[in-house]
């Protein structure tokens, strides 16, 4: 162990798992996008996917910052521009959705 302690000695494991765990939720919210059954459950699995996506960023963003001193600045740039693309995609989806048209 190095003179850290054993909180920082484990933040990689956790980390690490964290990415996992992230990625079969994605894998699994995959299968609502596919199989449906309404436009609404599609858009909010796809919601889903975008969050994960964002929270993989930044989770690898931390990992890369504590192993060896890395830097993880850019996948924090990432995942803010992903989540402003995502926020937006999600309110043009559901505004299509209740009124039929984008743009008046």
């Amino acid at each position: 162990m190095s003179s850290a302690g054993p909180v920082v000695d484990a933040l990689p494991t956790v980390l690490s798992g964290a990415l996992a765990l992230s990625a079969l939720l994605t894998l699994a919210v995959g299968y609502r996008v596919i199989r449906g059954p309404t436009t609404p459950d599609r858009v909010v699995a796809l919601d889903v996917i975008g969050t994960n996506v964002v929270a993989i960023a930044l989770v690898f963003a931390v990992l890369r910052a504590t192993d060896s001193g890395g830097n993880g600045g850019i996948f924090v740039d990432v995942s803010l521009v992903l989540a402003i693309i995502g926020f937006i995609s999600t309110v043009t989806v559901a505004r299509y959705v209740t009124e039929g048209d984008i743009i008046e």
